[in-house]
């Protein structure tokens, strides 16, 4: 869970501050510099996003709750099996969805 957590972080900071930087078009593999700037808008609000997932995790294991952190494992669980569903790049579905996936697995193995 906190990989997962730590992984969004990283997702925002690299969306919403490196997205138009050589940085950030090299670890997105995004098109062109001119690419970048017409979807900086885009990119920022995705981060943000990313960092409300990161954020109800990182509450989520504050405040010991595993409803919470089930919730917001759930919600990046969609978002990687959309996000590689959407974009036909699988590699997303291993990024985002998998990790969650096992957090999960391993808070209802804690449970049991």
């Amino acid at each position: 869970m906190v990989f997962v957590a730590l992984e969004h972080l990283y997702f925002l900071i690299f969306e919403m501050f490196f997205w138009t930087k050589p940085k950030g078009i090299k670890a997105f593999r995004l098109k062109s510099k001119q690419f970048t700037e017409d979807t900086k808008v885009l990119a920022t609000n995705q981060g943000l996003y990313n960092g409300f997932l990161s954020a109800g995790l990182i509450f989520s294991i504050i405040e010991n709750d595993i409803k919470i952190a089930l919730f917001f494992l759930s919600c990046v669980t969609i978002a990687g099996i959309y996000g590689a569903y959407s974009t036909k790049k699988i590699k997303l579905f291993y990024l985002q969805a998998i990790p969650a996936i096992l957090g999960i697995l391993s808070l209802i193995i804690n449970i049991i």
